[in-house]
């Protein structure tokens, strides 16, 4: 195995600064020249009081840059998740400035994070980085209301470490590329944590379409970080690049999904499954549909009532943290996922699961997919149906609605309470998710809002 450099160490270790860290286009950004912006960024982070300093670069290079100097200048990175003004101006109170890698407006102090292109020769050597040091992680969750996770270092050090250790022979020699951004747990660990912990160029840019996949220079060899909002829209028509290992995670990868992804770059994925609390937890390389899962080297998962509690290196608590997913364990060890729980809501004083419901949803005949929202209306609560249809149904609505939604209800009627029934419905091409195929069901509520 490939031995991980720890963070502390990635500008400090005896590498020579024509180390090839980063790149965009034919531009390559060496280990002195981030030596050398670094060290300019943390002279910048010394005159400054603030102590909590949000990172929001969207160029992958430059948040290195930001979240480096943060930790060698003794600040404290916090990643809400997101580089949107307006909503980092509601935000303030979680930050006392922001690193960019643009000017932004109403964010409070902002410092735009660049790179001069010089190399690090006779650069000063920086402050060491306080071995306690942590990220701060925000999460919007399915509220919308930003959830404070806390990372020490040394946790997001192991956990590249304990990826190492399973796929490192499979890494070696690749450039990483991802269609996720490092604003996300999942981002900052497998596109900045572990290149950076392996030795491996990281591509400064986010991939957004397939056409540039295609583009990528057919020389290298890549190792991709994706995500099943990605794989799903991926054009088999185009010319696939090199790759040579292909992850997801963030939500489950659909079966089909993955076997059109596998015949177009010509690589099985492998999934992750973990969360922002957990790190990660389990991994497969999905060759069939039901392939089971993998715990990583020192997870543990233990049943407790009918909830599963996961103890791991990467969880700070002792106790470890319990988990909303519902889990099927093999007598090897190995498990299947069987949904989550959670998302119980009351209405007239019955608790309803939307995830039953949604589930209910799909089983009817012509329904693609389906979310479930509790919605208020005249001070009144009740179910909300977002459903995607096939070409048969969508036609049906389109000239009967009234009709099919009395035979949708008729069809829900045996399996829920009357008030679990849907009251309101709207069919939409394709449930709306995030960069990391993550639903965020506040969005979801706008479309249920009430034109005036």
């Amino acid at each position: 195995m490939m031995p991980t450099l720890p963070l502390a160490h990635w500008l400090t270790s005896p590498r020579p600064n024509e180390t090839p860290i980063a790149w965009l286009g034919d531009h390559i950004w060496t280990l002195g020249q981030l030596r050398h912006d670094v060290a300019h960024l943390v002279a910048a982070l010394q005159q400054q009081d603030g102590v909590r300093w949000a990172l929001c670069a969207e160029n992958s290079y430059l948040f290195l840059v930001a979240l480096l100097a943060a930790l060698h200048a003794g600040k404290t990175p916090v990643i809400p998740g997101h580089s949107r003004e307006s909503l980092l101006n509601e935000q303030r109170t979680l930050f006392d400035g922001v690193l960019s890698d643009r000017p932004l407006d109403g964010c409070g102090p902002v410092q735009v994070v660049t790179s001069s292109g010089e190399s690090g020769a006779g650069v000063q050597p920086l402050p060491a980085i306080d071995p306690h040091s942590h990220v701060e992680l925000f999460t919007s969750g399915s509220t919308g209301h930003p959830q404070r996770i806390v990372k020490p270092l040394v946790s997001l050090d192991r956990e590249a470490s304990l990826l190492a250790t399973r796929f490192a022979d499979r890494l070696a020699g690749c450039r990483v590329i991802g269609s996720v951004a490092p604003l996300h747990l999942y981002g900052l660990t497998f596109r900045i944590f572990l290149p950076m912990s392996l030795g491996l160029p990281l591509h400064a840019a986010m991939i957004q379409y397939a056409e540039q996949l295609a583009a990528l220079d057919s020389q290298q060899r890549y190792a991709f970080i994706s995500s099943p909002a990605f794989l799903k829209r991926l054009d088999d028509k185009l010319t696939p690049p090199p790759v040579e290992m292909l992850l997801s995670a963030g939500g489950m990868l659909p079966w089909q999904d993955a076997v059109q992804t596998a015949a177009w770059l010509r690589v099985w994925p492998d999934e992750i499954y973990g969360s922002t609390e957990t790190g990660v937890l389990a991994w497969r390389h999905r060759q069939h549909d039901d392939a089971a899962w993998l715990l990583f080297p020192g997870v543990q998962i233990t049943a407790e009532g009918e909830h599963f509690r996961a103890i791991s290196p990467l969880i700070p608590a002792e106790k470890g943290l319990l988990l909303d997913d519902i889990l099927h364990f093999n007598q090897d060890g190995t498990f299947q996922l069987a949904g989550r729980r959670g998302r119980v809501v009351k209405i007239e004083e019955k608790r309803i699961s939307l995830n039953e419901i949604e589930q209910r949803l799909r089983d009817l005949d012509g329904v693609c997919d389906a979310a479930a929202l509790a919605i208020t209306r005249h001070g009144r609560q009740s179910v909300g149906a977002l459903l995607v249809l096939d070409a048969a149904a969508r036609e049906k609505w389109q000239h009967s609605a009234g009709a099919l939604e009395l035979s949708w209800r008729a069809a829900l009627r045996p399996w829920l309470e009357p008030v679990a029934v849907p009251r309101y419905w709207r069919i939409i091409e394709e449930i709306p998710v995030n960069s990391m195929n993550k639903r965020v069901y506040a969005h979801l509520q706008e479309l249920f809002h009430e034109t005036a």
